[in-house]
């Protein structure tokens, strides 16, 4: 929701605060991507350790089932 992302933004700049922030391309839902991919990118990209740690942790042992 993009006012909520403006709000969450401008509540960052008032209070000096870091913001990350991801997107989810839910048009690729169901392409398949490797995920050691996904941790090796964000490494690349300078993502602190611990960040790269917690997606390899949503990761590990998942399953997607569509009914």
């Amino acid at each position: 929701n993009l006012k909520l992302l403006q709000l969450v933004v401008k509540c960052a700049k008032r209070e000096h605060k870091e913001l990350g922030v991801v997107f989810v391309d839910i048009a690729k839902a169901f392409d398949t991507v490797n995920h050691r991919h996904i941790l090796w990118g964000l490494a690349r990209r300078g993502v602190d350790p611990h960040i790269v740690s917690l997606v390899g942790e949503m990761y590990n042992n998942i399953s997607t089932y569509i009914d």
